[in-house]
């Protein structure tokens, strides 16, 4: 029966070899599979006079091929590349938007100025001064269409936000599912469930699209999952969500946070790095927004240099100039958690020093302190005011005019300050009558053209950037920033894909199924298979062979 025994268990392991190799076959194109091989080894031999005898064949287990050093890179590469890939298809739209040379701002400046220019040569003609009036009107009409077309990027953003957070949360619940069953697999076989392991794998890697994880297995065979700056995802089989919510300053704008029993903490953009999600964020902070405040910088230094200088000058009444532009006012608005009743105001004194950056204010009473601090938040640098400074009249930060306009703060309240946000939205042409452009000086009468001269000036007068620039050159500036970080997106995101794609080929090399290793894998089974039966026949003949003699 020894040889039967030996010739079944030979069986058996070809058996398992067989489906093992079949599986591999099957499972050649499936995501994140890795490849399976039969461990095996001999039985424990049995003590016979002559010696120990082999007892044949055991399969110890069907092991996975599986690098987890790879793995780890793989995930880390998977999620730079789609955090790259996510920014870069975003900044594209708003350097393609600014930068057309048709629909972005540039000929619409050009149009204005010469219009002026050709107004300075007839500067009582109502003709001239009609069409000057009407090329005026497309400065705002350009300004709003471009401001809107960033709105309109920034409410699509806000979408994949949603999208995105809700992408991770079903990831999590998934994962958290497999953990309990892997778990218990394991636990009650003592093997493990390799189809499984793979697909958790699989769901990890795919997580890395939306946001970087980090993974940390517990001793039961359990993933946990963090991400951000260390809030857990997954614990075991317990799940933690994600969610959006209205940033605290404006409904508009959604952050993302960790939902806990007391309602959404906001967890900070900077800390959630990498994958679709990562992307999104970084797009919005360090693109999107400084574009529109940069935007709307541009269009309330014209329109504030232009009114200043219209009304140095004379209209064909005899009147000075009145505004020629309404100009876009800033934006203050408070933290929904302010407890105190003040209330802040913004203005702009000196439009050549604004700097396009928005600022948070924030009041704090130690007890024995009061103080108001402002911190500009492009470079985080900070301006701190005594409460009694701050209370006795504006303070100018960088051309800004802030100060206490009514009610008492409470300590910790805190305010955003937004100067330049509204100067593209709001600019419009103030002026109706042809007759209220104010072309000539004061000291020629109404019929020169000298102050249209001063007017057409401005084109090129450094009155932005702290006399460094004029309104096409910072315009310009905006554009090559933008167009600059592009390049530089679709390089670096060209790179991540490069990387990935030499992790993933190495993971493939190692784990990957190769189908002719598998061919010659299912003969090499077939032919051990074919043999074990053959062994498994000359036994039974032999055995029925002693059954004869003994009958005999």
């Amino acid at each position: 029966m020894t040889t039967l025994n030996i010739g079944q268990s030979a069986l058996t392991a070809a058996q398992i070899g067989l489906d093992t190799t079949a599986h591999n076959i099957a499972n050649a194109s499936t995501p994140g599979y890795n490849r399976q091989v039969v461990m095996q080894g001999a039985s424990i031999p049995q003590s016979m006079g002559d010696g120990f005898r082999g007892q044949g064949v055991e399969v110890a287990s069907i092991k996975r091929v599986y690098n987890e050093f790879l793995t780890v890179q793989a995930r880390s590469a998977q999620a730079t590349k789609s955090g790259y890939d996510s920014y870069y298809t975003q900044i594209r739209q708003v350097d393609n938007l600014l930068a057309d040379p048709e629909a972005g701002l540039a000929p619409a400046l050009q149009g204005f100025f010469g219009s002026i220019q050709a107004l300075s040569a007839n500067p009582t003609s109502t003709a001239s001064r009609q069409a000057m009036l009407s090329t005026a009107q497309g400065i705002p009409s350009r300004f709003q269409s471009l401001a809107g077309r960033l709105d309109e990027i920034n409410q699509g953003v806000n979408s994949q936000i949603s999208a995105s957070v809700g992408a991770i949360n079903t990831y999590a619940q998934q994962l958290a599912k497999l953990n309990d069953v892997i778990s218990k697999l394991e636990g009650s076989t003592g093997q493990p469930p390799n189809d499984l392991l793979d697909q958790r794998d699989q769901l990890i890697l795919e997580l890395n699209k939306e946001i970087k994880a980090s993974v940390v297995k517990q001793g039961d065979g359990k993933y946990n999952v963090f991400i951000g700056s260390g809030q857990p995802l997954v614990v075991g089989s317990q799940t933690y969500a994600v969610a959006v919510k209205p940033s605290a300053f404006d409904s508009s704008r959604l952050e993302v946070g960790y939902q806990t029993k007391d309602g959404v903490a906001t967890i900070a953009e900077s800390s959630l790095a990498g994958g679709r999600l990562g992307g999104l964020l970084a797009f919005r902070s360090q693109t999107l927004e400084p574009a529109q405040n940069a935007l709307g910088r541009i269009g309330i230094a014209l329109a504030t240099e232009f009114n200043a200088q219209h009304a140095q000058g004379l209209d064909l009444d005899g009147n000075p100039g009145a505004a020629f532009f309404k100009v876009g006012a800033p934006v203050v608005k408070h933290n929904v958690s302010n407890t105190g009743s003040a209330e802040i105001s913004a203005s702009i004194g000196n439009v050549s020093a604004l700097t396009g950056s928005d600022y948070q204010l924030r009041y704090d009473d130690d007890g024995s302190t009061q103080t108001y601090t402002l911190v500009r938040l492009s470079d985080k640098q900070v301006t701190t005011f005594t409460k009694a400074a701050f209370e006795s009249g504006p303070q100018t930060v960088d051309g800004v005019s802030i100060s206490l306009a009514a009610g008492t703060p409470a300590p910790g309240d805190s305010f955003l300050i937004r100067p330049t946000i509204k100067g593209a939205t709001d600019i419009e042409v103030a002026i109706t009558d042809p007759r209220q452009i104010a072309a000539a000086d004061t000291d020629g009468g109404t019929g020169n053209n000298r102050n249209a001269l001063l007017l057409a000036g401005l084109q090129t007068a450094k009155t932005m950037n702290n006399g460094s620039a004029d309104f096409q050159s910072a315009y310009s500036h905006l554009i090559n920033g933008i167009g600059n970080k592009t390049r530089e997106l679709e390089m670096t995101s060209v790179a991540a894909d490069k990387i990935l794609g030499e992790v993933t080929n190495s993971i493939q090399a190692e784990s990957g199924v190769n189908l002719d290793e598998e061919a010659a894998n299912m003969l090499r089974y077939q032919q051990a298979y074919q043999a074990a039966a053959k062994v498994m026949q000359i036994a039974n003949e032999l055995f029925q062979l002693l059954l004869t003699l003994g009958r005999a």
